[in-house]
This record gives structure tokens, C-alpha cells and sequence, in this order.
């Protein structure tokens, strides 16, 4: 392992608005230190779906004028940590922050919205471009490589000889994955859909600020169309998928395939999360060999893919689940914080240490 990705924390390090806490700051610095010590490159990020009470307070990211409270944040972080740090990402899956916070309300502040969801994910990719800029003039802004993190979930049809469902897949498709390629391609920013949303955002700058983009893969969901006023859709899983321990299956061929969605941004590519939920441990193992040998054909067939982060390292929270979902190479006893590492890892184990 050559590199750690983790986030700055906000509401530590200003938990109070307009006041900084300088021993937050210096914590990062030591951890940065530690991991520079060790050999570790570290890979920041400045918006990992939490931020302080006080901006929840104020409108978060559904209002365009707080866009300015999280600049001066990150550029205060930057200037701690920019001659430890290369590797900067601003958002982690802005479309997921705004569809489960503000679409199925399973995340903080937990509102059921539909136009509010368009408002702020395209606030959110408005912060993006202007972070980008900010950092970029800020001493050593010149020498840093800064990006967004991209989830990419795939929705396929559940029968693949049903009209409906593949509409219904490519709707998905598009409000998730195609609208922020194509914003980042083109700068221009379309996501609606009649009776919920219409939103629209140009930003000629867009295109130009990406020095890499970060991928985030876990699985695919298949979509099957129904004749129901109340729910004219639901998701099923196949018959003969694996499941992991989240309601999804493993699907290694979609890595593949979402690297070559990424791809067509032409910029270096980092994988920064891709692991599976298997508290029983009899699954990590296929997923590690499957999910790396894609990403090596990937790789093959012209994939510009710089760096692997397996999510996650040790057990951790899953915002939504809590804890009961073991993703960690090392399994953690939260009661001891004893840490061993898990079977099925050791093939991750075997896998990086033939470079």
C-alpha cells in the first residue's frame, strides 16, 4: 500500500463559523506526516457528504451564496497542508449527496425533494469548479492535482427485450452519471424530468478543471418496469448474482465498463473507492480477483488509471447502515479496537505486493 485517502473534517476543524481551530489543522498535519513517513502518499478530500451544523443551519449547499463559506474552508485546509499534499479532491459523489439527502431522504438533512435534489447537485458541481480555481491560486495551487469523485452506479434493464425497462435504464442513467460527464465534457449542465425537476447551468470553465477525476465502483441495479400509479418501477436482482452484503451484487464487468465511462474525460483516473460488504467473509475474495483483474483489462485497453483505493481499510461507518456493514480488509472490534486482517483479504494482500 503506497497511498491513504481521507477527508478533512469541517466540523472539527470549524465548528464555529469564521472560527478555525488551529489543533484540528495540526492533527491533519501530523497524520500527514506520519503517512509521508511511512512511504504513504495522502489523498485529501474537502467534502465527504458531512459538514458543520452551522452551515446545515444556513442552507448547506441548496442555497448558491453558502458556496463561498465552503471555499474559504477548503482554502484554509489547503494552506495547512499543501506542501504534504499532491492529491486533492473536492467532492466525493455529489450525485449521491444530493439524491439520498434530498430524493429518498435516507441521508442528512433527510428531505424528500425533487427539485430541491437538481438545485444542489448542480450547486455542488458549481462548487467544484470555483474550489478549483481558488486552490489553484493559492501558494503551491500550481503544483497540486485537484479532481471530483464520480460514483457510478449503472442501471440495466431486468429484461433486456422490454421496451420500458430500458427506457427506464437510461433515464437513471442519465440523471446520474450522464448529465455530470457531459458537464465536465462541455460545461453545460442539464438534469429534468417532467413534474420533478428542471434544472439548468453552464460554466465554460468546467471542462478545464479536472487534473484527474476519481471513480467510485461498486455494482450495477437492473430496473423492471411496472403498471402501477403508485411506483411504476421497482429493482430486482437476478436469480444467479452473487450478492454482497449491501442490496447489490457483485458485478465486475460494470468496473470495467465505468472505467470506460470515466475515461472519455480524457484526465489520469484514480479508483478512490471500491471494496464490498461481507461480514461472512466468503465473498471478498472472488470480488478483489474479479473487480482488479477488470480494472487491469481496463488498464489494457487504454484506461489511464493511476491509482487503486480499496474501500475501505477497516470497518467503518456506513453513513446510512451504521456499522453493520464490514467492508474493511481488516476487520475492527469497535468494543477493543483490536484490528485483524481478514482471510479473504489476503488476496488483496498477494495482488499488490507482485508490483
Amino acid at each position: 500500500m503506497k497511498a491513504y485517502r481521507f477527508s478533512a473534517e469541517w466540523s472539527k476543524i470549524e465548528p464555529r463559523e469564521g472560527e478555525f481551530d488551529d489543533a484540528a489543522l495540526q492533527h491533519y498535519r501530523e497524520v500527514c506526516d506520519a503517512l509521508l513517513a511511512a512511504g504513504l502518499t495522502p489523498m485529501v478530500t474537502l467534502h465527504h457528504f458531512t459538514h458543520p451544523l452551522w452551515f446545515e443551519q444556513k442552507g448547506a449547499f441548496e442555497k448558491a451564496e453558502n458556496i463561498a463559506l465552503w471555499i474559504r474552508f477548503s482554502e484554509r485546509v489547503f494552506q495547512a497542508l499543501h506542501e504534504k499534499v499532491n492529491l486533492w479532491c473536492t467532492i466525493n459523489e455529489p450525485e449521491v449527496f444530493a439524491s439520498q439527502g434530498y430524493f429518498q431522504g435516507v441521508f442528512p438533512p433527510g428531505k424528500k425533494d425533487p427539485p430541491l435534489t437538481g438545485v444542489v447537485l448542480k450547486n455542488l458541481l458549481a462548487a467544484h469548479t470555483e474550489v478549483y480555481q481558488a486552490l489553484k491560486k493559492l501558494p503551491g495551487g500550481d503544483k497540486a492535482k485537484i479532481g471530483l469523485v464520480k460514483n457510478i452506479f449503472q442501471f440495466d434493464p431486468y429484461r433486456r427485450w422490454n421496451f420500458f425497462d430500458w427506457m427506464l435504464a437510461r433515464r437513471f442513467n442519465y440523471l446520474f452519471t450522464d448529465t455530470i460527464i457531459e458537464f465536465f465534457k462541455t460545461g453545460e449542465f442539464k438534469t429534468a424530468t417532467p413534474g420533478l425537476m428542471n434544472v439548468q447551468y453552464a460554466n465554460a470553465a468546467a471542462p478545464h478543471t479536472l487534473d484527474f477525476i476519481g471513480l467510485n465502483y461498486y455494482s450495477h441495479m437492473h430496473l423492471k418496469f411496472q403498471w402501477s400509479l403508485k411506483e411504476f418501477f421497482k429493482f430486482e436482482h437476478r436469480p444467479d448474482e452473487i450478492m454482497t452484503d449491501m442490496p447489490y451484487p457483485i458485478y465486475a464487468e460494470g468496473f470495467y465498463r465505468a472505467l470506460q465511462t470515466v475515461a472519455q474525460l480524457g484526465k489520469p483516473i484514480y479508483i478512490t473507492e471500491n471494496g464490498i460488504a461481507d461480514a461472512k467473509d466468503d465473498r471478498r475474495e472472488l470480488f478483489i480477483r474479479r473487480y482488479l483483474y477488470a480494472m487491469s483489462q481496463a488498464i489494457k485497453d487504454g484506461c489511464d488509471v493511476r491509482g487503486y483505493f480499496y474501500w475501505s481499510l477497516l470497518d467503518n461507518f456506513e453513513w446510512a447502515e451504521g456499522y453493520e456493514m464490514k467492508f474493511g480488509l481488516y476487520e475492527v472490534d469497535f468494543k477493543t479496537q483490536q484490528r485483524r486482517l481478514r482471510d479473504g483479504a489476503k488476496a488483496f494482500v498477494k495482488i499488490a505486493k507482485r508490483d
